[in-house]
């Protein structure tokens, strides 16, 4: 089986699953992983990486856009009990940090949703969790969307707010990047062919999809949950749309009931060994949830 994140608050490496139980140093799940390891399928990431090269106080967490802001916040409070360490963050979506990751370019993955199937050679911890969420404009008088009207939008069948209880004006449909992690979350939810998505634009990242929409009231595309309510809270001309009248909120997706969510996972090559496992640690503590609540993602275990 994979090496992989499932569940909540649970971690599964070389087939076998380790529960976590709760609030507090929640590190039962990677203490119980390093303490049992050498039983394990998994093995140990390499000390001698390319990444590692420089310094073994060094680090590079490379991967989901999604993460960085978050990943980047705990490496400096990580660093205030540490400053011998160096940490780089470097965005570059999902995919790209999986591969950095696998040609040792990077010590850590960032990845905002689960492991694949198939990755025997990774393990995944949950750090956090995050909900996709659709975007419009404020002054759009649009407030919920039913799952079969986002399907049909974004399949080319439904072209006209009108349609779906709004003004009489066209849609112009934005989405992401294929392979991103928003994008495959939101392709598989709602089932659809995501190469056939009739986008009157593709953006990069978040920022790009708030600058689009805040711009336009026609105007609809997908992120983060987190990022879309930092920035109606810093006064962007954005709405967050309910799916099937399920409010898209940091509160549903820790609450278990937005539909649209995922875990946000840090990865290694096998069981985490020395810095990156103190990193790790770090990132499952309760020094970091209030990081977590202030960027507006979820605690993964509450």
């Amino acid at each position: 089986m994979a090496a992989r994140a499932v569940g909540r608050g649970s971690v599964v490496t070389g087939g076998r699953p380790f529960a976590d139980g709760g609030a507090g140093l929640r590190l039962g799940v990677l203490l119980a992983l390093f303490a049992i390891g050498p039983a394990l399928s998994a093995t140990p990431s390499k000390p001698d990486s390319k990444a590692e090269q420089g310094s073994r106080n060094a680090l590079v967490i490379a991967g989901s856009g999604t993460m960085s802001p978050l990943v980047k916040a705990i490496a400096d409070r990580f660093r205030e009990r540490r400053p011998d360490v160096v940490i780089k963050v470097r965005p570059l979506g999902s995919d790209r940090g999986l591969q950095a990751l696998r040609d040792a370019q990077a010590d850590i993955a960032m990845l905002s949703r689960s492991l694949p199937e198939g990755e025997t050679d990774l393990v995944g911890v949950p750090i956090a969790r995050d909900g996709v969420s659709l975007v419009v404009h404020r002054d759009n008088s649009v407030r919920n969307l039913r799952s079969a009207e986002i399907a049909s939008i974004y399949g080319g069948r439904i072209h006209n707010w009108r349609a779906v209880g709004g003004e009489d004006r066209p849609i112009r449909v934005l989405a992401a990047e294929q392979g991103r992690s928003s994008s495959e979350l939101f392709a598989r939810h709602f089932d659809i062919d995501y190469a056939a998505v009739p986008a009157a634009n593709i953006l990069t990242d978040n920022l790009q999809r708030l600058q689009a929409v805040a711009g336009d009231r026609s105007a609809i595309v997908f992120m983060s949950v987190g990022e879309a309510e930092r920035a109606v809270e810093a006064g962007q001309p954005i709405r967050l749309l309910s799916v099937d009248g399920i409010e898209a909120s940091s509160r549903s997706v820790r609450k278990g009931w937005f539909p649209v969510a995922r875990p946000l996972t840090l990865v290694t090559r096998g069981l985490p060994q020395g810095l990156a496992r103190e990193f790790i640690e770090f990132a499952m503590s309760s020094n970091v949830t209030g990081l977590i609540r202030q960027l507006d993602f979820v605690p993964y275990v509450d």
